[in-house]
């Protein structure tokens, strides 16, 4: 009878853990959405004023890369740039490298949901080379194809052929079910919190608290139970893992979301920087679908042409740093020892991510 009882409880506690370990991963997913909100807020103008001051290629990039960083969202930077060049105010020569940079830009919150791992050494490495893994591999694809399509154009010329291709094809629309799952509560604190720095400073400590309760969650017994089945189905080869990246940014529409989502999971040991890379690609393919859709509707073939050189770049890209894929995963891990290596490390890292941001912006006002 004892022996039923104490069963009985192990498993209303595996129960209440699992439900408690849920809303947890709401408020996460929560407050990634109002931080892009917080963003959005005063960055998405700016972000278009950016993206029509392009003037050269390498200018170009670096506006993708900031107009992205301020608004947090490839798929937004894309579809502005997708009616920019439908409306003729940008020629698609300018718009591919755009694109580029808005890869590059989008791997911001993936840093911040790392440095909720900041106090715990051991986690702190891996987590911060699984955000930057990602980073890595779209810095290497845009130095190595950037100079090869100023010169050849290949992606633009790629992407001409593949909108021939789709010329007939008709407007479309895909809703985000993570979008309608956490909108209620986005909208319900944006109309609380009106202003951009409170929202940004109230998302953040939601996600670091949604994060810390986590992994307090997913230490020991739950997190051995849910380790296999990441490790022997989810992740189980690189296809796999390069399917659920993809399909599962493709449904919510935000890759920011799903690669966030790994670096605990790498932070706690339960996936290895191995895995994570291939997950990261097919995110990468996985958030072009927004902006594709998009241009479809426009029914401009320049538009399609542009939202099809976002893909077409990440193909690139994926068939010469897959086989490649020793040197962006090497910088990741070394960056992720020296973050976590002591104190002034981590601060150094973050000072390196501001300047990031700032000889950029400075390249491109006094150039």
């Amino acid at each position: 009878m004892a022996k039923s009882t104490g069963l009985l409880q192990g498993r209303l506690l595996t129960i209440v853990r699992v439900l408690y370990f849920l809303f947890l991963l709401y408020l996460f997913f929560s407050s990634i959405e109002l931080m892009g909100a917080a963003f959005k807020m005063g960055g998405r103008g700016f972000a278009e004023q950016l993206i029509n001051t392009a003037s050269d290629p390498v200018k170009g990039l670096l506006i993708g890369f900031l107009a992205t960083s301020m608004i947090q969202s490839s798929s937004t930077t894309t579809t502005i740039v997708v009616g920019l060049v439908a409306s003729g105010a940008l020629s698609i020569q300018l718009a591919v490298p755009i694109v580029m940079g808005a890869n590059i830009g989008t791997t911001t919150t993936n840093t911040l949901v790392s440095m909720g791992h900041v106090t715990r050494s051991v986690e702190f490495a891996p987590a911060f080379s699984a955000a930057t893994v990602h980073d890595f591999f779209n810095v290497l694809a845009a130095i190595t194809i950037l100079p090869i399509e100023i010169l050849f154009h290949p992606v633009e010329k790629t992407a001409v052929f593949a909108q021939s291709v789709f010329a007939d094809a008709g407007g479309m629309s895909l809703a985000s079910p993570l979008k309608a799952v956490v909108g209620p509560l986005a909208d319900l604190v944006t109309g609380f919190i009106t202003s951009q720095i409170p929202l940004l400073v109230f998302s953040l400590a939601l996600l670091f608290f949604a994060l810390h309760q986590m992994m307090t969650v997913m230490r020991g017994a739950v997190l051995e139970r849910m380790e296999g089945l990441f490790s022997r189905v989810l992740f189980r080869n690189d296809a796999a893992s390069f399917t659920l990246g993809a399909v599962a940014t493709a449904t919510v529409q935000s890759s920011s979301a799903t690669t966030s989502l790994i670096v605990p999971l790498a932070g706690t040991g339960m996936l290895t920087l191995r895995q994570v890379f291939p997950y990261t690609l097919g995110a990468n393919i996985g958030t072009t679908i927004t902006a594709i859709l998009a241009s479809f509707s426009t029914g401009n073939p320049a538009a399609v042409t542009v939202a099809l050189a976002h893909l077409i770049f990440n193909i690139f890209g994926i068939a010469i740093y897959y086989p490649l894929r020793a040197a962006p995963i090497w910088l990741a891990t070394q960056a992720g020892k020296f973050a976590a290596s002591s104190k002034s490390s981590t601060v150094k890292v973050v000072a390196f991510y501001i300047m990031l941001h700032l000889i950029p912006l400075a390249y491109i006002i006094f150039t």
